[in-house]
């Protein structure tokens, strides 16, 4: 490849990315209007637009978007194994950029970061909130973090999290005036707090499984959030159910402000697990923060023998 032609990839790379001029010209170093001239030189040689121009934006045309699905892994690939070369030195440094549901990010990811990056201040981790099952190759992110049973075959999948389950909860005055539901077909009679996934749209159907069937239901209620913490505060409230994993809302099923009901419809799953292409070259710096993640189930208590 040509060596103009690497660095016109790389330009047309960063505007696509930043869909701005004006960042990608500050990321690269260079003045808006050189970065355009370079955009428009590569587009004449090629004989194709690869960018759409207006005031407020810039995006890709059907032949840049090709272009920018095909280059976007490589260069991620690229950038990876020069962060691994670079890591050479004494401390691990980088940015490790990672894909997480709220709940993950919250109780799994951050008290895992909280210990760990003390010890590495020269590596930085961005963590991309996404419900969704992100493709972390073309998102350009080192890892996902995804309940282990959705994981993607040939992916290298590390547990970091024990088993879950999903819990109906609601609070005590919600229940001083309604009848608890019995099975997940009377839950279209209750004000239940729907849960709007950011990335795709849609609402999430409440998920229930008992005696090996599994049944989806499609609640109604007054409320449609897009994070679980106001769900939680509005079930808290007394505005309805909620539907969420017994970890966010342990402390309040303990303390009573929550109660619980359909438990014998909500098995255990499998628990978060961290997820990255086999063919990655990991970085000293993910490997490390891979580690610290990594779940250790607790040691069995030995049973006591006969006392004399």
């Amino acid at each position: 490849m040509r060596r103009d032609t690497a660095s016109d990839l790389v330009a047309f790379l960063a505007v696509a990315e930043a869909q701005s001029f004006t960042r990608a010209a500050a990321q690269l170093g260079v003045s808006q209007s050189a970065l355009s001239q370079t955009l428009r030189n590569f587009e004449t040689r090629l004989g194709v637009r690869l960018l759409t121009r207006t005031t407020r934006r810039v995006s890709q045309t059907e032949a840049g978007e090709r272009l920018l699905q095909t280059l976007g892994p490589h260069f991620a690939e690229m950038d990876a194994a020069l962060e691994a070369v670079s890591e050479l030195r004494e401390r691990p440094a980088g940015t490790i950029r990672l894909t997480a549901t709220e709940n993950a990010a919250s109780h799994v990811l951050w008290p895992a970061l909280a210990r760990f990056l003390p010890d590495y201040p020269e590596v930085k981790v961005e963590i991309v909130i996404d419900y969704g099952l992100t493709d972390i190759v073309a998102g350009r992110f080192d890892a996902g973090v995804r309940p282990g049973e959705t994981v993607a075959s040939g992916m290298i999948a590390v547990r970091i999290a024990p088993d879950m389950r999903m819990a109906v909860v609601g609070a005590p005055a919600y229940f001083a005036t309604r009848k608890p539901p019995k099975t997940p077909q009377d839950l279209t009679g209750h004000n239940c707090i729907n849960l709007r996934l950011p990335t795709h749209g849609g609402l999430y159907a409440w998920e229930f499984e008992k005696a090996g069937r599994e049944v989806n239901v499609r609640v109604d209620g007054q409320l449609v959030f897009g994070n679980a913490e106001l769900i939680l505060t509005a079930a808290r409230d007394g505005f309805g159910l909620a539907y969420l994993t017994e970890q966010q809302c342990l402390a309040d099923l303990e303390a009573g402000r929550l109660a619980r009901v359909l438990a014998d419809w909500c098995p255990p799953f499998s628990g978060y697990h961290l997820y990255y292409p086999s063919r990655r070259q990991p970085t000293h710096a993910f490997s490390l923060l891979v580690d610290a993640l990594r779940y250790r189930a607790p040691a069995r208590k030995s049973p006591k023998g006969p006392t004399r």
